[in-house]
């Protein structure tokens, strides 16, 4: 597959750099950010992907959460997709927490939005592969990390991909979306009315289907945060994993929102978190 380069910026003795490609899956031109730490240069590195949540595109990370300085002392790579197809003939609604900015990583099979929106098929296996092939980084060593919508949609992947992702952390999560507004209305317009196929993307419900054999899950949820009780609901998915007997850390952190102070303040551990893991 064909990148064109964007851009590419020095950042901690790393380099940051943008790419674009044709997604053969969201039949769109989309845009990644890749940030290579200087561990990169003498041998394959892991690498953490990073979903970003509703409205947001691959630089709200880029720029705000200040992680490449972790990531490059701990020698881990970062991987950070836009949030949805885009462009000519991509199909949006006005509303924010639907269409272009909220793909919610799923596969969508209802009419107009089967054809580009299928977000969770993108991550899972046009940019894993892309990046694997293209970048110097162990496939064997991949985690993934998100916020909000990105926390929904990096818990699910590693749910139902625990050979392809190994480690998985969450901020904010949007931890069961059949029981929120955001997620009803994501689910119901991508998918329709059918319960099955919503429950293929719903953190709390995979997690007390399937389980995760893999190290303990890291999850941080401010309790400042104006989408506590109303969209996240961090409580309903450390139940499912407390009665599977499954390691999921719930930190709940006071006084922090949900914006991205909050994700920069904890970005580190996260990172560390994956690197424990991942022998970074």
């Amino acid at each position: 597959m064909s990148l064109d380069l964007i851009s590419s910026t020095c950042c901690f003795d790393g380099t940051q750099r943008i790419y674009s490609h044709w997604s053969e899956t969201l039949q769109c031109n989309m845009r990644f950010g890749v940030f290579l730490p200087p561990a990169a240069e003498g041998r394959p590195v892991p690498a953490m992907f990073w979903l970003s949540g509703l409205t947001c595109t691959e630089q709200n990370f880029i720029t705000k959460a200040g992680a490449q300085r972790a990531a490059s002392a701990l020698g881990i790579a970062l991987v950070v997709p836009d949030t949805s197809p885009r462009g000519p003939g991509v199909p949006d609604d006005e509303a924010y927490d639907f269409g272009v900015g909220a793909g919610f990583y799923v596969d969508a099979i209802r009419e107009p939005w089967s054809k580009h929106f299928r977000m969770y098929s993108y991550i899972v296996d046009e940019l894993r592969s892309v990046v694997a092939n293209q970048f110097p980084v162990d496939i064997e060593r991949f985690g993934i990390s998100g916020h909000s919508m990105g926390g929904h949609g990096a818990l699910i992947i590693a749910l139902r991909n625990p050979s392809l992702f190994r480690t998985v952390s969450a901020f904010s999560p949007i931890s069961a979306p059949m029981q929120c507004p955001w997620g009803q209305k994501a689910l119901a317009g991508y998918l329709g009315g059918d319960v099955d196929e919503w429950r293929k993307y719903d953190a709390a419900q995979l997690m007390l289907e399937h389980g995760w054999a893999g190290p303990e899950i890291l999850v941080d949820q401010g309790e400042a945060d104006e989408f506590l009780h109303s969209q996240l609901k961090p409580e309903l998915l450390a139940d499912a994993a407390a009665h599977l007997n499954v390691p999921l850390r719930l930190r709940r952190q006071l006084g922090y929102d949900h914006s991205y102070f909050f994700v920069s303040t904890f970005i580190g551990s996260h990172l560390e978190h994956h690197a424990r893991y991942l022998g970074a």
